[in-house]
């Protein structure tokens, strides 16, 4: 069931992600341009908590050398203890880009050829976006932006 509030919210969410397109894609040609492989993110990892931290989200801790996962919490008056988890990828993979666009890898052997730069460019929109609109949420949201998923056992293992 739709309700004029559900619609209304759909609707500022649509105009807020048309008003950030031109600065996503500047994001994830940035990422694009400078890719990182499997547990080398050292520069996404700071675009990325740099970029929240601008949005009053500060990100946790790191567990590892890379990647980076954030609390946005909901101020919502009807507030619950639930918390839904948004997650991208950021690694690239040992290939070389063989494109012809202007935003091509500059790193030899590395290029983002699975889309993680486009996945970490639309997460950080998910946050700007979502940050503007903490008096809706109900609950948290944790943005998880996983290192290594490209490198078997993978970032989403527990270190031990």
């Amino acid at each position: 069931m739709t309700t004029d509030l559900t619609q209304n919210v759909a609707e500022q969410i649509r105009q807020a992600a048309a008003g950030i397109f031109p600065e996503i894609v500047v994001l994830r040609r940035d990422i694009h341009l400078h890719p990182e492989l499997s547990y080398e993110e050292v520069r996404t990892t700071a675009l990325i908590a740099d970029y929240l931290t601008a949005l009053g989200i500060i990100p946790e801790k790191p567990l590892m050398k890379t990647g980076v996962v954030a609390l946005l919490k909901g101020t919502h008056p009807s507030r619950k203890s639930r918390v839904v988890a948004l997650r991208a990828d950021i690694d690239a993979l040992p290939l070389n880009e063989e494109n012809q666009h202007g935003f091509c890898s500059v790193e030899g052997g590395k290029m983002h050829a699975c889309g993680h730069d486009m996945h970490t460019a639309m997460l950080l929109g998910a946050a700007k976006i979502l940050s503007g609109m903490r008096e809706l949420l109900a609950g948290d949201l944790l943005f998880v932006f996983q290192p290594a998923e490209e490198k078997a056992p993978g970032g989403g293992q527990t270190a031990s």
